[in-house]
């Protein structure tokens, strides 16, 4: 097992617990308790988790998002699949809208080699795709980066995806479900994600299994805004049957 999966598969186990002990994570992963040690020395660094006598446990509160750094190491597979099939379906010459988040940042990495022109909206994705060699064209927003995220929001955001009409917006989310639509955790990003669906005329949703029949308290917009749901076979075939229903294209990869 590398480390990165290692230290994955330690993280989730303290946000499923809330709290766990260094013999109870030697016996998860088969590691060795300085092993174990190091590796939450690592991720209590990396504000995935407060390391405690004898253990971890986890930094978030019922509700809470979890840290950038916790979601980059989770379902990574998943989203590089995801990410992969969301960049078959934009076409070149095309101007593309691309939402902040661990999924959209892999596409970042897939979009910096093709032809097109893009409009990040994280700190993470612009650096990715300012290193792009055969990208036409990157446009970068105002706004005010969120602590830790990265995400672009506030007024001056908000004013960039005004002035200008995309060919496709690709969008990430913290929950989406047929019944409550797409949501978010926080606010502001949430008035991003609205502004961003409002700019162009395709929308195509980059999402784990995770996050389908899972509602955050930020409503986006309804389900029946979204033209393509791009997911992985993890994804409870009964919400895709449902958003299916409601007229989105699902792709589960």
């Amino acid at each position: 097992m590398s480390n990165a999966d290692r230290q994955g598969m330690i993280a989730q186990a303290v946000r499923e617990s809330g709290r766990i002990t260094v013999q109870d994570l030697v016996r998860l992963t088969g590691a060795s308790e300085m092993t174990i040690r190091r590796d939450l020395d690592a991720l209590a660094a990396q504000g995935v988790l407060e390391r405690v006598r004898g253990g971890a446990r986890t930094l978030l509160l019922r509700g809470d998002e979890p840290p950038f750094a916790l979601r980059a190491r989770e379902a990574v597979d998943a989203k590089r699949r995801i990410a992969a099939e969301v960049c078959s379906l934009i076409a070149d010459g095309e101007t593309v809208l691309l939402d902040s988040g661990t999924t959209c940042l892999e596409i970042a990495h897939l979009l910096r080699r093709r032809p097109i022109t893009v409009m990040p909206l994280s700190l993470q994705a612009i650096h990715v795709l300012g290193q792009g060699p055969g990208l036409a064209g990157l446009m970068v927003p105002g706004g005010q980066p969120r602590a830790a995220e990265g995400a672009l929001t506030g007024p001056l955001a908000l004013a960039s995806l005004a002035a200008l009409r995309f060919d496709t917006a690709i969008m990430g989310c913290c929950g989406l479900s047929s019944a409550e639509g797409l949501t978010a955790y926080d606010l502001d990003d949430a008035a991003v994600k609205k502004a961003g669906i409002a700019s162009a005329r395709r929308i195509i949703v980059a999402a784990d299994g995770s996050k389908l029949g899972h509602t955050a308290y930020a409503h986006v917009g309804p389900s029946t805004l979204l033209h393509t749901l791009v997911t992985d076979t993890t994804a409870p075939a009964e919400e895709v049957t449902a958003l299916e229903r409601t007229g989105t294209l699902v792709k589960a990869v």
